[in-house]
């Protein structure tokens, strides 16, 4: 780990702007760099307040240093409320850091950029009767925007609009201040469209200045002054983010925040390993009977919602009744910061579904120790509470303790995803990450033809369409486009790349919580819609080539596959080493602890739902909320449910996967039938030079692989691989098979809908059944031939065995060899068609199905 610090110092600043209504403000820095946040001191009603103070931050990797960024943010506390007001803020690049003790370190003066398009949005001296509340309003054209309501003493909007060039009907822009709930304006100021300048990132902002508005008379001396910024620019603004956008007239200001794009970060999730391994002088509980029984001790360990239970403690000759053993790990997911606790309860079972608690321990989550491989950690002694909180007068006579281990394990990767849709393999443990290897940029440049998903105000179909994209730790969301079947987003994203061997999947939702005022109030309850989703393996994609492409939505309905839209994706996967990305391919694909200490599969299932209901839980609080459903249709919630259709696809690409062996088998046997006497001629010269000069045979199939992948480098997929309806066997499936597997669980359906299911079900099964019992009778007749079951065919083999081995002693191998591929590649008519003697005594053999009821 790099001991390497990062020091911001900061000096002052100069000519902020007064926000506490005194015109002067109380200031204090808030810097940030790699989620580390530390601020300075707060400046007491100073305009131009002097800090110097150093702020320290550790440097993870110092070669990763040139492509970072310290945010520097500017703010004004306001005691009234413990809240604060943004006054600016400053990007600094890293490649502009130096070292200490350099003769050019000198203090840097940066420009305090500002948050929006109205970068500080202001009014003065307006004429308003009795001081009440005043909003301002945009016009142009036909679309309006609405900021929110201030004081007249505190006239300060801090608001962006955003007009489409498409939606622009107007040659004129015009902003009103109007008093609240009344249509006439205070004042009024417009702007030529022809005279607005324009403005491309990596451009500076251009400084907000104030103007005299017109009051209704046409007096311009009379209808006050506002502080106004205006632009034509591109969705690279900064503030293009926050802004209200004219595509989106139809929102209420209350519901702007559910249709804005966001960055999510998952939280950093560990596993926490409780290992119960005995208690010692354990006090049972029920009193007041005298019948002796033995007691059925385990240990019940809840971790947040989430519980499990240890064996009942089997007896043991040198251990007494009191001193119950299990020596059982249990798993669970925890994520940071942790706030839970882990409460172990050991319980007596007293009688059927009834237990009792004779003591339990508590131990907060945040003080179990960390480790980062499979080192042991000692284990420690608790002493159990075993008073009844429901009884007053109990009393604790002595004190029963329990021995347990308890560690964060941060050298496994937390599975909160389908194995074979993972997008990131790295330990949790931040100190074994090792540095990236690539840049994934992906560009969401919009959808087409979507299915209306919803009907508004009777006009019709329409959609409000956005996009999530999901890799590693950081989820995107993309802003959501009202009313359109044909959104365009626009929007480009990057990811840092650790393992090309991994996936990154992008959905598509409609947004049900846009409407102004929706049922449930202010679309709280209501769920958004699938529209589709697209999954891209990094590893399909060339180094360094862009990728544009529209890909299909696609959705599984009740009534069959159904297309839904087209996305159109520009992606590109960009390395700086390429030895290091191959390197990548000889290395295990999960941390080392997966195999050092590795988990059952039914662990690795259990643990993925439970971190699945962290992220989901975490996600929804954040704001705009990530939806549940959202999250876990990500997360592929439902991947394990039962489906008959999953089941025949998989079977397909079974036997997609053995029709090498069976188109092998066809080539030997036509050049057994001599149908095409030159080739098996040529295969007859090819067998017998290779079972002379045996040394050829490995090169020889190396090379056949080598040359036919050189030629099939030429049908390589020009295109990532997409859903596919064909492979999913999602055309030709039953309607009855569909209705199940979107069925409930447990079913929901009728009794002789679940009747005709099982009996189908059965049907499927009876023929596996058939499958594995003539495997297991091939088997079986192996074992048979040295089992002396049937002693006369033991006696021939055992004597064929010695006369065998006598042979291969006198004849060299390669000539046995020779001779049995001749006569196995025989013309047909020296054949017979009987079976050979070898198979005949073969199926003779006995088997265990003798033996079965």
């Amino acid at each position: 780990m790099s001991k390497e610090k990062l020091v911001v110092e900061v000096l002052g600043a100069h000519n902020l702007m007064p926000k506490d209504g005194e015109g002067s403000s109380s200031a204090f820095v808030e810097v940030e760099f790699e989620g580390q946040r530390q601020r300075t001191q707060v400046k007491y009603k100073d305009l131009n307040p002097v800090w110097n103070e150093k702020l320290v931050f550790h440097v993870n990797d110092v070669a990763d240093l040139p492509y970072r960024t310290i945010e520097v943010n500017v703010f004004n506390e306001k005691k009234s409320n413990n809240s604060r007001n943004f006054l600016g803020k400053v990007r600094v690049s890293g490649t502009s850091i130096a070292r200490e003790g350099q003769d050019d370190v000198v203090p840097q003066l940066h420009t305090l950029d500002k948050r929006s398009l109205f970068s500080h949005v202001r009014g003065r001296d307006i004429p308003v009767v009795n001081g009440g509340e005043v909003v301002a309003e945009v016009k142009l054209g036909n679309y309006r925007g609405i900021t929110k309501r201030v004081g007249i003493n505190n006239g300060e909007w801090d608001q962006v609009f955003a007009f489409s060039k498409d939606t622009i009907q107007s040659s004129v822009v015009e902003i009103f201040v109007k008093e609240r709930d009344k249509d006439d304006y205070i004042g009024r100021v417009w702007f030529d469209l022809n005279e607005v300048p324009k403005r491309v990132p990596p451009d500076s902002q251009l400084a907000p200045q104030w103007y005299r508005m017109d009051d209704k008379r046409g007096e311009r001396a009379k209808g006050g002054e506002v502080m106004v910024a205006i632009w034509f620019g591109t969705q690279a603004d900064e503030a293009f983010s926050e802004a209200w956008h004219s595509k989106a007239a139809s929102v209420h200001l209350d519901g702007l925040s559910s249709i804005q794009s966001k960055v999510y970060l998952s939280p950093k999730l560990w596993y926490l390993r409780v290992s119960v391994i005995e208690a010692q002088d354990v006090v049972l509980g029920e009193k007041g009977t005298s019948i002796m029984r033995y007691p059925e001790l385990n240990v019940k360990v809840q971790v947040g919602n989430q519980v499990l239970k240890t064996r009942v403690a089997p007896a043991m000759a040198n251990r007494s009744l009191s001193n119950p053993y299990w020596n059982e790990d249990l798993m669970f997911v925890v994520a940071e910061p942790f706030e839970d606790y882990v409460m172990l309860s050991v319980e007596d079972r007293v009688g059927p579904n009834r237990e009792e608690v004779v003591g339990r321990v508590m131990l907060p989550v945040s003080i179990i120790t960390r480790r980062l491989d499979s080192k042991e950690v000692a284990s420690r002694w608790y002493n159990l509470d075993g008073s009844n909180p429901n009884d007053v007068k109990s009393v604790v006579r002595f004190a029963s303790r329990i021995h347990i281990q308890a560690t964060l394990d941060g050298g496994y990767h937390v599975l909160d995803e389908a194995t074979m849709y993972s997008s990131d393999v790295r330990p949790t443990a931040k100190q074994l990450w090792k540095p990236h290897i690539g840049v994934l940029e992906m560009g969401i440049l919009g959808a087409s033809n979507l299915m209306p998903m919803k009907i508004k105000d009777g006009k019709g179909g329409s959609t409000d369409a956005y996009c999530v994209a999901k890799y590693a730790q950081k989820w995107v969301r993309t802003r959501t486009v009202v009313d359109s079947l044909a959104p365009k987003w626009n929007e480009q994203y990057t990811w840092e790349v650790f393992d090309p061997c991994t996936v990154i999947t992008i959905g598509v939702f409609d947004n049900s919580r846009v409407d102004k005022n929706p049922a449930g109030g202010n679309g709280t309850g209501t769920r958004d819609s699938r529209i589709g989703k697209v999954r891209i393996r990094l590893s399909t994609l060339e180094s360094d080539r862009v990728y544009t492409h529209a890909y299909p939505l696609l959705m599984l309905h009740p009534s069959g596959v159904k297309k839904m839209g087209e996305l159109h994706l520009a992606v590109r996967f960009s390395c700086a080493n390429m030895v290091n990305m191959l390197h990548m391919y000889t290395m295990p694909l999960l941390p080392k602890m997966h195999y050092v200490q590795p988990l059952s599969v039914h662990q690795l299932d259990s643990l993925r739902y439970q971190a699945m209901n962290v992220v989901t839980s975490r996600l929804s609080r954040a704001e705009p909320s990530l939806g549940r459903e959202v999250v876990e249709y990500m997360l592929d919630h439902d991947s394990h449910m039962w489906s008959m259709r999953k089941s025949k696809a998989n079977f397909f690409r079974l036997t997609n996967v053995i029709a090498w062996l069976v188109f092998i088998n066809k080539v030997v046997e036509a050049m057994r039938n001599w149908t095409m006497p030159v080739y098996s001629s040529m295969f007859v010269v090819t067998f017998i030079i290779m079972v002379l000069m045996p040394e050829l045979i490995v090169p020889s199939v190396l090379c056949g692989f080598a040359v036919t992948g050189l030629w099939r480098y030429r049908l390589r997929p020009r295109y990532p691989p997409h859903m596919d309806t064909r492979l999913s066997y999602a055309e030709g499936v039953h309607p009855d098979e569909l209705d199940e597997e979107f069925d409930s669980f447990p079913t929901s359906r009728s009794a002789e809908t679940v009747r005709i299911r099982y009996d189908r079900l059965r049907s499927v099964a009876g023929r596996i059944q058939t499958v594995v019992g003539d495997m297991a009778t091939q088997g079986e007749r192996f074992q048979a031939l040295l089992s002396w079951r049937d002693p006369r065919a033991s006696f021939l083999f055992v004597v064929i065995c010695f006369l065998a081995a006598f042979g291969f002693y006198l004849v060299p191998i390669r000539w046995v060899v020779a001779i049995w591929g001749l006569w196995f590649l025989r013309p047909p008519r020296f054949r017979s068609k009987l079976p050979s003697s070898a198979v005949c005594f073969f199926k003779r053999l006995p088997t265990m199905a003798d033996s079965m009821l």
